[in-house]
């Protein structure tokens, strides 16, 4: 590993932002201060950018094993470390499903192999694997994930019992899919009744509706109550789940966390008539009040952190009639630019962003050593130029299905330099490859 010293960066961390110089020795930060000199480290010149912490992403699908025709390891990742993000968690619901501790192990063995960035993989929850669940190490793994909704099979955990079972008996962070299954299950009825397959997308958000989405995350919360569990619930689509959460407590000491993501901040319903299913997510993107109400939780620490939830489907499996057109799309490579420019129309501080995508990432699963610009800590880092414009086209696009909802958007800044646990990554627009992430371990 190469010894690296960034200097003169503007470095936004801990709510400050200075300028201040870097010196990274092999995987982790030796010194932060003012002229730092190292006779013989590489030296990257950082005048007028940002330096901040990678982001770290808790939920993506990144659909290896199984559904690689969608995408990979390496080339979701490759788009995450272009896109700034160091470190991701990835979910259970790939082909076979991660239910049992050897299939989860096979994920990593993958991952040591082809992972650009840090990963970590949750476990599966299904109706009958709780012995496997509970075997899970929580200083290796992320957590646990239920799919309380919008998933199918035996993935599909929306019986009271077996969620009395998992939510009583697993001691680690157990993150949730809320959707009511019933509820979404009526709502499509009714539209097919009315509409046959090729229902209006603009109906999706009243199909997979506000009622679907508080209705399952209110039980989560109330069984976590009951049990004190440690309960993550993912991407919160409604105001009126929010609800649910607050932020009486410091994050270290909350057992019930809430996680927004990056398209429930940027899209809303006025949007699928001329977007399509490319903004086809579950749960769905809502109203604009929805949208702007998240974000202010966002700002508020009731909702605790940003996601991507990115999930590739080829562009063949996002264009069929409304009940066949896949739910999900890619936003890694595009997701901290995103934020940015919620940052440029003065919606969000940029402190704040790196608080909500890195740091309190690390604090909400209890991640060694990551997150934050500190000496000892590992050397994950982002250099952005928030002043240098970039069009996201089709050819610039790193994911394997080819396709992003932001295609013609015009985005103010640029990820300039990607460093991976004291690696380069990703500089001036190209992939430096050679060397793959770390498996994430978590202090718990």
């Amino acid at each position: 590993m190469a010894t690296i010293l960034i200097k003169n960066g503007k470095l936004v961390n801990e709510g400050k932002i200075e300028e201040k110089d870097i010196l990274i020795v092999n995987d982790k930060i030796e010194q932060i201060g003012v002229n730092l000199f190292h006779s013989s480290a590489k030296v990257i010149d950082a005048k007028g950018n940002y330096v901040l912490p990678g982001a770290i992403d808790d939920q993506v699908h990144f659909r290896e094993p199984g559904l690689t025709h969608k995408g990979n390891l390496f080339t979701e990742s490759r788009a995450a470390v272009a896109g700034g993000i160091t470190s991701f968690m990835e979910m259970p619901n790939t082909v076979p499903n991660a239910l049992t501790q050897e299939l989860l192990e096979d994920k990593y063995q993958i991952a040591a192999k082809s992972s650009l960035a840090n990963y970590s993989f949750f476990m599966g929850a299904s109706n009958d694997n709780i012995e496997e669940v509970l075997k899970t190490n929580p200083k290796t793994v992320c957590g646990v994930k239920v799919f309380m909704g919008s998933s199918t099979g035996n993935m599909l955990v929306d019986n009271e019992t077996t969620l009395t079972n998992i939510f009583s008996q697993c001691k680690m962070l157990i993150a949730t899919h809320c959707e009511d299954e019933a509820t979404v299950r009526k709502n499509l009825a009714e539209y097919k009744e009315k509409y046959g397959e090729d229902i209006p997308l603009e109906f999706h958000p009243i199909i997979r509706s506000e009622e679907a989405c508080y209705l399952s995350s209110s039980l989560a919360v109330s069984l976590a109550k009951k049990y004190n569990t440690r309960l993550h619930v993912l991407h919160i689509s409604t105001a009126k789940e929010l609800s649910l959460f607050n932020n009486e407590k410091p994050l270290a000491e909350k057992r019930i966390t809430a996680e927004a993501c990056l398209h429930h901040m940027w899209f809303d319903d006025s949007q699928y008539k001329t977007k399509g299913a490319r903004i086809k997510w579950n749960p769905a993107v809502k109203k604009p009040s929805d949208r702007d109400a998240i974000l202010q939780a966002v700002n508020d620490n009731v909702i605790d952190v940003i996601a991507t939830d990115h999930a590739p489907h080829t562009i063949e499996e996002k264009d069929g009639v409304y009940t066949k057109a896949a739910s999900g799309g890619p936003l890694v490579q595009h997701a901290l630019l995103a934020m940015f420019e919620l940052y440029k129309q003065g919606k969000i501080e940029l402190t704040h962003i790196v608080q909500k995508f890195s740091h309190d990432l690390a604090i909400c699963f209890q991640i060694e050593k990551r997150g934050y610009l500190r000496e000892g800590y590992f050397a994950d880092i982002v250099i952005a130029n928030l002043d240098k414009k970039q069009t996201v086209t089709k050819e610039s696009l790193l994911y394997k299905c080819g396709w992003s909802p932001f295609e013609g958007e015009e985005f103010g800044s640029t990820i300039e330099t990607t460093i991976v646990s004291g690696n380069v990554v990703w500089n001036k627009g190209k992939l430096v490859e050679g060397t793959n992430g770390q498996r994430l371990s978590f202090n718990r």
